[in-house]
C-alpha cells in the first residue's frame, strides 16, 4: 500500500483482557510510523502496559499506547468514557518519563462521556454491598456512568462541558444527590467497611465539587476538543491510524458471560462504526491479540483456570490487590478463543504474546469442556446467544461455572502453528518479552 494513503489497523483482545495490546500497539506504531492511536471503547479502567528497552514503564489508560513515539497523537473517540483526574495523573507520569507535554498530543471528541467522583463512589459502594456476589469491577465508575447515560442523559457530563463552570456545578451536585438517594440501602449495608470510607464521604460531603470544577477546566484548556469533521480529517490523513481496543471480547457487554462483563463493546464494532461514519477509503486490518496462556482478573467463569500455575507465572504489572481481585491463570483455551472469533467475525491475523513464559507452562491446551451435573457431557464450542437475552446468557454463565477443562498435550509442536491451525487464523506477530524489540512479524508476515 502507498504510504501516502490512509490505512487503519484495529487491535482487539480476544480473551479477558491483559493479553498485551499495549505492547503490540507500541510495536505497530513504531513499525508503521502511525500518526494517531484511536481509543474506541472503554475508559480509564483499561491498563495497557508498555515497557521500553531503556526500562521505562507506563500503564496506558486514557492515552494511546503509541505515546512513547514522538509525534504520535491520541484520539479519544466518542465511544470513550473519560475521567479527568486519572487523565491528569497519567499525563503527569508520562511527563516524568520524558514525554513532552502529553496533554498537547491528546484529542478528545466533544461527545465523550465524563466519569465523575460521584460515579466512582457509587460503583465501589455497590460492589462492596454485593459481598460474595461481586460482579468484578475496576472500581473507576464505568458501569455506573453508562447506566446514568441511559437513564438520566440530562445529568451526564460530556467533554464539551468541561470548560462550562455553571453546567459543571449544577450537574456534579445533581449526580451526587442522585447517588446519595439511590444508594441509601447500600450505604447502610457497607457500614464501617474500611474500603468504603472514601466513597461514602464523597457522597455525603460535596466539598470536592469546587476542586473538580477547577481540574475539569484545566483539562479543557490543555487538550484539543474535536468534532465529527475533525475526526474525519484525522482518519483521512496519509499514513497509518491504529485503533486500540480495551479489555477483551470475552468481557463484552453483549457477548460476555453475564453478569461478569464490562459496560463496553469490546469487539471491532465501534472501530468499524467510526471508519464507516468517516467514509474511510481503506479496508481496515483486523488483528486479534492472545496470550500463550489464558488469564482472568477478577470474578467470572474461567474454565482453564489452574491454581498451580499462578506461583510459576508471576505478573510484574498485574496483582491480586485492588478492586479487580485475584489474577488467575490457566492453559490456552481454544474453546473460548473460538467463541471470541465467532463473536467478532473473521479477522486477518493473530498476535501471540508472552511466548517467553512457555518454559513455565505445561505443553497442553484446553481443547474442550467437560460438564458436571445433570446435563453432563462435552462442550467443544460455546454457543453465540442473542445479545439482548440476559436470561439465556446467565444460564450460559452458570453452565460455564460447571465446566472442567479437557487438556490436550501438544508435545514438541509449535504453539503458534497449533493455534493457527485450531483457530484457522494466521499468527503473524509473536512477542517473547515486554518491549518492542521482543516482538516480530513471523516468517515474513506483516500487519498493515
Amino acid at each position: 500500500m502507498n504510504a501516502a494513503e490512509p490505512r487503519a489497523i484495529v487491535v482487539v483482545d480476544l480473551a479477558f483482557g491483559d493479553c498485551g495490546k499495549g505492547a503490540i500497539v507500541d510495536f505497530l506504531t513504531r513499525r508503521h510510523g502511525a500518526h494517531t492511536v484511536v481509543r474506541f471503547n472503554g475508559g480509564p479502567q483499561a491498563g495497557h502496559n508498555v515497557v521500553t528497552p531503556d526500562g521505562r514503564h507506563h500503564t496506558f489508560s486514557q492515552f494511546g499506547s503509541g505515546t512513547f513515539v514522538a509525534g504520535t497523537r491520541t484520539l479519544l473517540s466518542r465511544f470513550m468514557l473519560i475521567e479527568p483526574y486519572a487523565l491528569l495523573n497519567e499525563a503527569g507520569h508520562l511527563a516524568e518519563l520524558g514525554v513532552g507535554n502529553p496533554l498537547a498530543s491528546l484529542l478528545i471528541d466533544r461527545r465523550c462521556t465524563v466519569i465523575t467522583p460521584a460515579h466512582q463512589a457509587a460503583n465501589r459502594i455497590r460492589e462492596l454491598a454485593r459481598g460474595f456476589g461481586a460482579h468484578g469491577t475496576c472500581g473507576v465508575g464505568v458501569g455506573e456512568t453508562m447506566q446514568d447515560a441511559l437513564e438520566h442523559p440530562d445529568l451526564i457530563l460530556r467533554a464539551a462541558d468541561l470548560a462550562d463552570r455553571v453546567t459543571l456545578r449544577s450537574r456534579l451536585r445533581a449526580l451526587r444527590d442522585l447517588k446519595l438517594d439511590r444508594l441509601r440501602h447500600e450505604l447502610r449495608s457497607v457500614g464501617q467497611h474500611p474500603e468504603a470510607a472514601l466513597a461514602v464521604q464523597t457522597l455525603r460531603e460535596p466539598s470536592w465539587i469546587d476542586a473538580a470544577i477547577d481540574n475539569y477546566s484545566h483539562v479543557a484548556r490543555s487538550v484539543t476538543l474535536v468534532d465529527h469533521d475533525d475526526v474525519r480529517s484525522i482518519l483521512h490523513a496519509p499514513g497509518t491510524t491504529i485503533f486500540e481496543g480495551a479489555q477483551g471480547v470475552l468481557l463484552d457487554e453483549s457477548y460476555g458471560f453475564h453478569p461478569h462483563t464490562t459496560w463496553s463493546t469490546t469487539t471491532f464494532a465501534n472501530a468499524q462504526t467510526l471508519l464507516v461514519e468517516c467514509e474511510h477509503p481503506a479496508r481496515p486490518t483486523r488483528l486479534g491479540v492472545v496470550r500463550s496462556y489464558f488469564t482472568r482478573h477478577g470474578a467470572g467463569p474461567f474454565v482453564s483456570n489452574d491454581e498451580s500455575l499462578a506461583p510459576r507465572l508471576t505478573e510484574p504489572h498485574n496483582t491480586d490487590h485492588g478492586w479487580q481481585g485475584r489474577f488467575r491463570v490457566g492453559p490456552f483455551d481454544t474453546v473460548a478463543a473460538r467463541y471470541a472469533l465467532a463473536v467478532t467475525g473473521a479477522i486477518d491475523a493473530l498476535a501471540l504474546t508472552h511466548l517467553d513464559r512457555l518454559p513455565q507452562l505445561p505443553r497442553s491446551i484446553c481443547s474442550a469442556y467437560e460438564l458436571d451435573g445433570p446435563s453432563a457431557g462435552r462442550m467443544t464450542d460455546i454457543p453465540v446467544l442473542p445479545p439482548d437475552d440476559f436470561a439465556q446468557r446467565q444460564q450460559l454463565t452458570a453452565t460455564l461455572f460447571r465446566c472442567r477443562p479437557v487438556l490436550t498435550d501438544y508435545g514438541d509442536s509449535s504453539l503458534p502453528e497449533i493455534l493457527a491451525h485450531d483457530l484457522r487464523t494466521p499468527v503473524n506477530v509473536t512477542a517473547s518479552g515486554p518491549t518492542h524489540r521482543d516482538i516480530r512479524f513471523r516468517d515474513g508476515a506483516r500487519v498493515d
